[in-house]
């Protein structure tokens, strides 16, 4: 039997409240479980104590007899020193998509071309009327 050190949401709609548990994995996520471990408050501030209550000394037995922490409770056994959680690296999560980097392109390509434009040189052309005048006077 695999077991888990998960949370169990309680509370109202909108107004979530877990507890820690150990539990089996292959059980529901709010069913049945072996043994409460702590409490989590989500809406409480961050520096609030009763944020996060959790049996250390429970904790540390059932992370002896192989119990297997998910991340969110990797991360509470990790500020009370019980566990070490290495911080995670995903450096393509803020990569555009390929549509994005797409339109990203095409817009440059119609910047540059309005740049392109704005930066010709103008070209003035005297009208046909001045120049056929210009050119009768010099003939006589």
């Amino acid at each position: 039997m695999s077991l888990k050190i998960r949370l169990a949401r309680g509370g109202t709609k909108k107004r979530p409240f877990y507890q820690i548990v150990v539990a089996d994995a292959r059980s529901p996520r709010d069913g049945r479980f072996i043994e409460k471990l702590g409490t989590f408050n989500p809406l409480l501030a961050k520096d609030n104590e009763g944020r996060v209550v959790l049996d250390l000394e429970r904790s540390k037995h059932w992370l002896s007899v192989g119990a297997q922490p998910t991340d969110r409770v990797l991360r509470f056994l990790d500020v009370a020193g019980v566990m070490n959680r290495e911080a995670r690296n995903n450096p393509d999560k803020g990569k555009p998509g390929e549509k994005a980097t797409q339109r990203a392109e095409e817009k440059a390509a119609k910047l540059a071309a309005a740049e392109e434009l704005k930066n010709a040189p103008k070209v003035v052309e005297a009208p046909v009327e001045e120049a056929a005048a210009e050119e009768a006077p010099a003939a006589e």
